[in-house]
């Protein structure tokens, strides 16, 4: 559920209510995803509010009506960690569960985080090209053999993602250490690491024509 997880991330930033998290989310993934509905997001965080792993406030507001502040839980960081440490498998089109866990990873602020996320992405892809490979010494068919080559293809254009990603959100992070933490708490690191993600690897020449 890479929308639950992104959500996930959002919040370990810091607690916030439905609208924040929309245009925080929308921030973070730039055109290439898309506008999150904001009633999807309510169910999500209905659903996560279920599973247990955020816990919402109801806050009174002078004049608004009472906004709900929802907060990341023990569970809830536990399940993100668990989702960041496990390689994506593909998905169709930009809309990938390896692009939100760059996002994920970039919130974090931690250069490390991020290194394991790429790590891990490589490691994956390295052994899909490897099985390829031996499904292409077992002489399939034609048609088959040409399905392995553009399979082959597109793990190759995904590590080239991996390698963008490395060159240049790794920078981003790195010219973000040295924010205070004062700045960090107040959210202008991870909206600058956010427009970062986005923009990054949509710059570099490698990632161009890139669809899957």
């Amino acid at each position: 559920m890479p929308l639950h997880h992104a959500v996930l991330a959002l919040l370990a930033d810091k607690p916030a209510h439905g609208y924040e998290l929309k245009s925080s989310f929308e921030q973070a993934v730039g055109d290439q995803w898309g506008g999150l509905n904001i009633g999807h997001l309510y169910q999500i965080l209905d659903r996560l509010s279920r599973d247990e792993l955020i816990e919402s406030e109801r806050q009174p507001q002078p004049v608004k009506p009472d906004r709900v502040v929802h907060h990341l839980t023990p569970a809830g960081r536990a399940e993100l960690d668990r989702w960041l440490n496990e390689p994506s498998p593909r998905l169709r089109g930009y809309r990938d569960d390896f692009f939100l866990k760059l996002m994920a990873a970039v919130q974090a602020g931690d250069p490390a985080t991020l290194d394991g996320v790429l790590r891990r992405q490589r490691a994956y892809l390295l052994r899909e090209l490897h099985s390829l490979a031996e499904a292409r010494r077992q002489a399939p068919t034609a048609v088959v053999d040409l399905l392995i080559s553009a399979a082959e293809l597109h793990i190759r254009a995904d590590l080239g993602v991996v390698d963008a990603a490395e060159k240049n959100l790794e920078r981003e992070l790195a010219s973000l250490q040295h924010e205070s933490p004062k700045t960090r708490r107040a959210g202008a690191v991870p909206g600058a690491a956010r427009a970062g993600a986005a923009g990054a690897l949509a710059a570099d020449p490698a990632t161009t024509g890139i669809t899957g």
